[in-house]
This record gives structure tokens, C-alpha cells and sequence, in this order.
């Protein structure tokens, strides 16, 4: 009986430890996402993306890193509009944490899916860029439709090769944020 109730005492230590495993686990996993950013799945993200390129009266929303859209007011330059499609908190992330803290690096240009981005983190706040893909523009991938919010242009969805030139600092990541 000695020995039965050891084996007991054994399985419950392994259950406590498991559960405490677990506990760990969900707590990093939970802690990994800000607390500013609500999951949105990929369509839904393309949606929110859309609804820029006619807000502005039919038209494109103008690019500004001043000012802020709608009722939601996320800042109308390039992050702006990722946080703003992504549901990332107004008024926005600037590219550099939507690069470091919001999104995680896939391996290859190869690995992207509708709603990922491609980003250029570094350089000066005129320099960097981030934008939504969409597609791939031909079955070689040699270009890609893109959702993107530019000086001059505003809101566009266009083809681009982002990314697609060894050493143009674009890289592909998935926002941590996003399911499906």
C-alpha cells in the first residue's frame, strides 16, 4: 500500500508540474502579443485595408505623418495605415516597431500570404516603408500587388518588387496579431 500511494504522490507532483508547464507556456504566448493589437484574421485585415483606397470621397485617403483618418484617427502614412488594417491601437505603430515588436521574420520572400507585409525598417523616418501584401502579379514571382499608403498617392493598390532585390533592406514578416 506504501508503494501505491507513492506512485500516487509521483503522478500528482508530475500533474502540478505539467500544469505549472502550461501556465508558463500560455502566459509567454499571451505576452508575446501588445496589448494594443486584438487578433484579426487575413480577410479581415485586407478589408480594413481596402477601405482606404476610396474613404476620401471616392478617393484615395491622402498621405500625412501628421495628420489622422476617420473616426478611428490613425495616422495617414505608410504604418499608420498597417497598424489601421491590422486594428494595431490608434493612432498607429511607427514602421520600426511594426518591424521589431509586432510582427515575426518569415524565411523567405517565398513564405508570404495575403496580409503579411514587407518592410523596410531602417533609415530615417522619410526612408522607411511597410506595406500589406496581396498576391503574387505572375506565377514567377518576380512582383507582388500590394496595399500601400504613399506620399503624393495616399492609399494605392499596386505591383511591386519590394523586397525582390537582394540587399533593398525589405523584409518579409507576419503580424504577430494575425490568425488564420
Amino acid at each position: 500500500m506504501n508503494v501505491i500511494h507513492r506512485t500516487g504522490v509521483t503522478s500528482m507532483r508530475v500533474l502540478a508540474m505539467a500544469a505549472a508547464v502550461l501556465v508558463a507556456v500560455s502566459t509567454t504566448l499571451v505576452s508575446a502579443l501588445p496589448a494594443q493589437a486584438v487578433q484579426i484574421s487575413r480577410q479581415d485585415l485586407i478589408a480594413r485595408a481596402k477601405t482606404w483606397l476610396t474613404a476620401n470621397n471616392g478617393g484615395p485617403v491622402p498621405y500625412s505623418q501628421e495628420l489622422f483618418w476617420g473616426t478611428e484617427k490613425y495616422r495617414q502614412d505608410c504604418s499608420g495605415y498597417v497598424s489601421m488594417a491590422a486594428r494595431i491601437g490608434a493612432p498607429g505603430e511607427r514602421t520600426v516597431e511594426l518591424h521589431d515588436y509586432f510582427s515575426t521574420k518569415l524565411n523567405s520572400m517565398n513564405d508570404l500570404r495575403w496580409g503579411d507585409i514587407v518592410v523596410d525598417p531602417v533609415g530615417t523616418r522619410t526612408t522607411r516603408h511597410v506595406v500589406i501584401f496581396d498576391k503574387w502579379a505572375d506565377p514567377y514571382k518576380t512582383a507582388y500587388w500590394a496595399y500601400e499608403q504613399r506620399n503624393t498617392y495616399g492609399t494605392s493598390h499596386r505591383v511591386l518588387k519590394y523586397g525582390l532585390t537582394p540587399g533593398d533592406g525589405y523584409v518579409p514578416r507576419k503580424l504577430n496579431n494575425v490568425i488564420g
